[in-house]
Order: C-alpha cells, then sequence, then structure tokens
C-alpha cells in the first residue's frame, strides 16, 4: 500500500504543470546544468522516491522544467524526465553537439570568419552567447561560433552574451 501511494504521489507531483512567463514570478522553464560528476535522477521530488538513474557527466545541461519544494523535475536531451535537488544543479550554461555529423565552429557567426575547432556529436561544452541562429561554445579552452540548431541546451529564440 505504501508503495501504491508514494507511486501515486509521485504520478501526480509529475503531471503538476510547469508555468512559464508569469508576471508573478512563478515558475519557469530554463535550462541548467548538473553541479557534480555524479547526480541521482529520482521518481519523485524526495529522497524517499527511487533514484531512477544515475548522470555521470558534469556540466551536462538539463532542462528544469518544474519545481516543488528544492527539486526540480528536469528533461535530458533524450527526452527523459526525472527529479533532482537543487543544490546538484548550477545556473552555468552548457550545450551539446545534436547534429547526425561533425560541426565547425567559426571564429564569428559567419561560416567565412575562419574555422576554429570542429566538434563530434555528443560533445559538450560552455555556453557563452547566442544571437539570431548562431551560438558560441568553449570547448577544452576553444571559442567559436555554431548554427544553434545542432545544438541541446539553448531555446530556438533565446538570446543572450
Amino acid at each position: 500500500m505504501r508503495r501504491l501511494l508514494t507511486f501515486a504521489l509521485a504520478l501526480a507531483v509529475s503531471l503538476m504543470p510547469a508555468v512559464a512567463g508569469r508576471a508573478d514570478g512563478a515558475f519557469v522553464p530554463h535550462f541548467v546544468s548538473l553541479r557534480h560528476e555524479i547526480v541521482n535522477v529520482r521518481a519523485g521530488p524526495g529522497t524517499r522516491y527511487p533514484i531512477a538513474w544515475v548522470f555521470k557527466r558534469q556540466n551536462l545541461p538539463v532542462e528544469a522544467l518544474a519545481e516543488f519544494d528544492s527539486w526540480y523535475k528536469v528533461r535530458y536531451a533524450d527526452g527523459d524526465q526525472g527529479w533532482i535537488h537543487r543544490r546538484l544543479l548550477s545556473s552555468r550554461r552548457t550545450a551539446i553537439v545534436m547534429a547526425k555529423t561533425p560541426q565547425s565552429l567559426y571564429r564569428d557567426p559567419d561560416p567565412s570568419s575562419g574555422l576554429m575547432l570542429v566538434a563530434e556529436p555528443g560533445v559538450q561544452g560552455m555556453l557563452l552567447a547566442c544571437k539570431g541562429a548562431w551560438c558560441r561554445l568553449e570547448i577544452e579552452r576553444l571559442k567559436g561560433w555554431v548554427p544553434r540548431e545542432t545544438l541541446w541546451g539553448v531555446y530556438p529564440h533565446e538570446e543572450f552574451d
């Protein structure tokens, strides 16, 4: 009975909608990254919920979809969702190259500006800026611009520098 109740509570919390863009300070979905090398992802918002899986990659980007107490419901690039305690997350922005082929990073947001490096699919970098169709990444101390559409960890129309 207790297991059924725990499952029902986890299901109810996971179905709570995230409120985006409200002026009253309500939760707005956003990208964050993993603060530590090993991070447990749980089936619900609390340590009483079972560990669903374990991330083993520091600075990995995840999308925070909802908040409950000190827990964020997150989504990973493959669509999997679970709960992570907020102290295990960082506001540091990162992104993953999600294209099926290696991606060229350029000196400026223009393919004629000079090649800086080539990133293989799955490579992760620090997200430094996004303007228009381009984002600037830092990978292994090298910085370059790559088409936004090839990345996971940034929204389609999000701009910052």
